[in-house]
């Protein structure tokens, strides 16, 4: 199975990118992992936040194809342990799914549109993160729930 962690925005950080970076290319070993971004835009006095996600929304949707497994990040998610992420993990592989995709939003969050079209609802948990760092987390849990299936020393949980 294929994973791409789909973005508004790139990590204006370096240490970020390359955290993405880096658990990307851990994932080669379980099938690759493509880092993919949409252009964010930027909400304006003209411009509500409704507009800007409506916007941001459908640049997401259309990056994803019909038969993508899409995992979108929201704070009112479900939080899952690493252990319930590689159980999520096997039932998408096992159900066919050819491509994985991880869906982070940019500061104002996701479309409705983007949040129903993803079959899973993820939390990181309550603390407000920046949607760049919750990315990461969200990829390095992707590669550690790939470890655990693999039965590989990386976690010790």
């Amino acid at each position: 199975m294929t994973h791409i962690l789909l973005t508004v925005g790139r990590p204006k950080t370096a240490y970020l990118a390359q955290g993405l970076a880096d658990y990307a290319d851990r994932l080669a070993a379980y099938g690759g992992c493509r880092l993919e971004d949409v252009r964010p835009l930027k909400a304006l006095k003209n411009r509500p936040a409704a507009l800007v996600l409506l916007e941001e929304g459908r640049r997401l949707l259309a990056r994803l194809e019909p038969r993508d497994c899409v995992w979108a990040l929201d704070v009112a998610g479900q939080a899952w342990s690493s252990e319930e992420w590689a159980r999520r993990l096997t039932r998408a592989r096992d159900g066919g799914a050819r491509r994985l995709v991880l869906v982070v939003g940019g500061p104002e969050g996701l479309d409705q549109a983007v949040l129903a079209r993803a079959e899973q609802r993820v939390s990181l948990g309550p603390a407000t993160l920046p949607h760049e760092l919750a990315a990461c987390v969200a990829l390095e849990q992707l590669y550690r729930a790939h470890t655990i299936l693999a039965g590989t020393p990386y976690h010790r949980g």
